[in-house]
């Protein structure tokens, strides 16, 4: 193991060793509040949380809540909710997108069923808000409820770009802004009105979890390219197999040649690897520099995300939510 990752792995356990308290608190709440009348529900809930799910979302909560004051019940039952909306896109994501793997495991609508997974995240939601309600706080309810909006409409994006050539790199920002950065901006922002942030400082939160969120994807869409399927969790290039053209790609094909551009047509018509191998792909990306190009852009978002935490009073939560901007961008998962 290199020093770099040795330090990664020391950092991880740093962050989790400041919430563990909160994470085992939060994990009872989850499952309390993901238990339905029918079965199916509850059964669907489980394998998806159950299924080796870092549980950042709610960790950013509960750190940004930190800042402040030690997480209060509400603040438990905040961190829960949140993770139950990341649950519920999900589920519906891998429905849209035909998923058959999630996180190494069959994806629920592999196991369940398109219908049955669709109503399961539209329970999960409707649980969510219902959770919200009891905290009697309708500045956390009316963001959770733009937050939702948002990811829908990034949602419904992707789809009418679904098998496009031409997306730009200012689509791809739009979409990861709406599905991604959207939701941990929230996480981070709740965090510090649970907390009993002023305004400026709960704006100043928002941003930074918003350019880590942006951080994250743009590692993501890098790591479909670069990564492998046993580390993954999923099939590497599994982006472009579902008609998904992101930021790497973007890069490479404002540069390719036109008999470049139409093997990455023929991967888009076929849905599939099976005329293009993805090894074809990937020497396209690397020839134009693709992947060098989002990883400079994801150091951009998480050097803004570092920026905006000089403002925070210097304590164990900060030096984790700092950490994370480095966590976000050495993963390789």
């Amino acid at each position: 193991m290199g020093l770099g990752k040795l330090g990664t792995a020391l950092t991880a356990r740093e962050i989790l060793g400041l919430v563990s308290g909160d994470l085992e608190k939060m994990e009872v709440e989850l499952r309390s509040a993901s238990v339905g009348n029918i079965e199916a529900v509850s059964g669907i809930a489980h394998h998806l949380q159950g299924n080796g799910g870092k549980r950042l979302r709610p960790i950013l909560l509960l750190i940004a809540c930190r800042l402040y004051q030690e997480p209060s019940p509400d603040a438990i039952r905040l961190a829960a909710i949140v993770e139950l909306i990341h649950t519920a896109t999900l589920l519906h994501d891998d429905v849209i997108d035909n998923a058959l793997i999630r996180r190494g495991q069959p994806a629920a609508n592999v196991v369940w069923g398109n219908q049955r997974s669709v109503l399961a995240g539209d329970w999960l939601y409707m649980q969510a808000f219902q959770l919200t309600l009891r905290l009697r706080n309708f500045e956390i309810l009316d963001l959770l409820i733009s937050l939702t909006q948002q990811m829908v409409d990034g949602e419904l994006l992707q789809l009418g770009w679904i098998g496009k050539l031409d997306v730009t790199e200012a689509d791809s920002m739009e979409l990861i802004d709406r599905k991604t950065a959207s939701l941990f901006s929230a996480c981070t922002r709740l965090g510090s009105i649970i907390g009993g942030a002023s305004d400026a400082e709960q704006i100043r939160l928002g941003d930074f979890g918003w350019n880590l969120g942006m951080a994250f994807q743009l590692v993501d869409d890098i790591l479909d390219f670069t990564s492998r399927e046993s580390v993954l969790g999923k099939p590497v290039g599994n982006d472009l197999g579902e008609g998904k053209v992101t930021l790497p790609l973007i890069y490479a094909l404002a540069e390719a040649t036109p008999t470049e551009r139409k093997l990455v047509e023929r991967v888009l018509a076929d849905s599939s690897y099976e005329h293009v191998p993805f090894s074809e792909i990937r020497r396209l990306v690397d020839r134009y520099k693709g992947v060098e190009r989002a990883r400079e852009r994801a150091r951009e978002f998480t050097q803004k995300a570092r920026s905006l935490l000089a403002g925070v009073p210097a304590s164990p939560a900060r030096k984790a939510l700092f950490a994370a901007t480095d966590l976000v961008t050495g993963r390789d998962s």
